[in-house]
């Protein structure tokens, strides 16, 4: 009986330490920091192209979140442009052809779970003002966009995230940021409502500030988040994701 006795808390021993070392691993596993396994960690843009239409642009989607970027000869003669909605992975492409000296406006189309879509990207001539024109994306009848053109010297960072107020109120928050530049901006729209807000402001040693001068979140490797207060005293939270 009392061999028995020892065999079972020697037993019981052993199972407590590899449950305790189990979960110890899992705590570990668990705490550790998000990062974007699919994201690039230098700027794919050709220096050729800082000031041309040509080159990479990258952007966010608002409505309902998601991720865009196009792709204008850079390095070859392929235009095309890739979007990242509600977890789904769009390839588009335009037949219309880069002129040199020419503001670039071209349709791009392509299909979403069987569906066409059609979204009109524009650019000046030296790269500036990228923008989406018009926008056909099914089942997202009011999405809106903020691009933004990578350039040699400056990585473009897109992140997906939610906000939420003890107005109370809850909603998306979607931003591009550059860290060599010191810029972050995007959208902000409250769940259930088709209008959006534009959000800014600058970056700098990793403290998100808002074109008011308030501190609204800080950015930790592949993470955003923080907590503020807006101007009628109602707490804010926001927290993103790097997605590309």
């Amino acid at each position: 009986m009392k061999k028995a006795i020892v065999s079972l808390l020697l037993l019981s021993t052993v199972l407590s330490a590899v449950s305790c070392k189990k979960s110890k691993k899992e705590d570990k596993q668990q705490s550790a920091p998000y990062t974007c396994a699919s994201c690039v960690s230098s700027p794919e843009a050709l220096a050729a192209n800082d000031a041309s239409g040509k080159g990479v642009y990258k952007g966010i989607i608002v409505g309902s979140t998601g991720t865009i970027k196009f792709a204008v000869q850079n390095g070859n003669n392929d235009i095309t442009a890739t979007m990242e909605i509600d977890g789904t992975t769009v390839t588009l492409t335009s037949s219309i052809s880069w002129v040199s000296g020419q503001p670039y406006v071209a349709p791009f189309t392509g299909q979403l779970n069987g569906q066409a879509v059609s979204i009109t990207f524009s650019v000046q001539p030296d790269g500036s003002n990228p923008v989406i024109t018009s926008a056909n994306i099914p089942g997202h009848p009011n999405a809106v966009f903020t691009l933004v053109k990578e350039t040699s010297n400056a990585l473009i960072e897109c992140y997906e995230g939610t906000y939420s107020t003890t107005r109370p109120e809850t909603g998306t928050f979607d931003i591009v940021l550059s860290r060599a530049i010191g810029k972050w901006g995007g959208k902000a729209r409250q769940d259930g409502q088709s209008g959006s807000e534009d959000v800014s402001g600058t970056l700098s040693n990793g403290v998100l500030t808002d074109d008011k001068g308030h501190q609204v979140g800080t950015l930790s490797g592949d993470n955003i988040s923080g907590t503020s207060k807006d101007s009628d005293g109602n707490t804010v939270t926001i927290s993103g994701k790097r997605t590309l």
